[in-house]
């Protein structure tokens, strides 16, 4: 069974997620979701346990119990959505450009790139 654990301190590693929820049974993985830029907690993780009794004896006796100071929200996990929303822009597609000299700078309309000063970089392409 795989279930989702939520509202983890910021402090807490995979090691220590498995750990919690050894003491019920045996854990084939614990991963904490962390930030792919900066590699930071996301607060939520899941572990993944064989036998689906040692799973809800975990769930029951942990759910809103508090570690480091937070109360846990644990529950078995659901299959991710699939399709959902549709349509519209992408939240960041209209980014501010920043000059720059030589090589351009960011911004513009979905990945068009910013003023600059050589051609291989600026606002509209070139190559009609």
């Amino acid at each position: 069974m795989n279930i989702y654990v939520g509202n983890l301190s910021w402090g807490l590693k995979d090691q220590d997620l498995a750990n919690m929820f050894a003491s019920f049974g045996e854990v084939a993985s614990a991963k904490i979701v962390t930030d792919k830029f900066t590699q930071r907690s996301k607060g939520f993780g899941f572990v993944e346990m064989p036998n689906d009794a040692e799973a809800q004896a975990a769930i029951a006796q942990l759910n809103g119990s508090e570690v480091e100071g937070r109360n846990l929200v644990v529950n078995e996990s659901r299959p991710k959505q699939e399709g959902g929303g549709g349509g519209g822009f992408k939240k960041k597609s209209f980014g501010g450009g920043g000059g720059g000299f030589k090589k351009g700078g960011g911004g513009g309309y979905n990945k068009g790139g910013g003023g600059g000063y050589n051609r291989d970089r600026g606002g509209y392409r070139d190559d009609y």
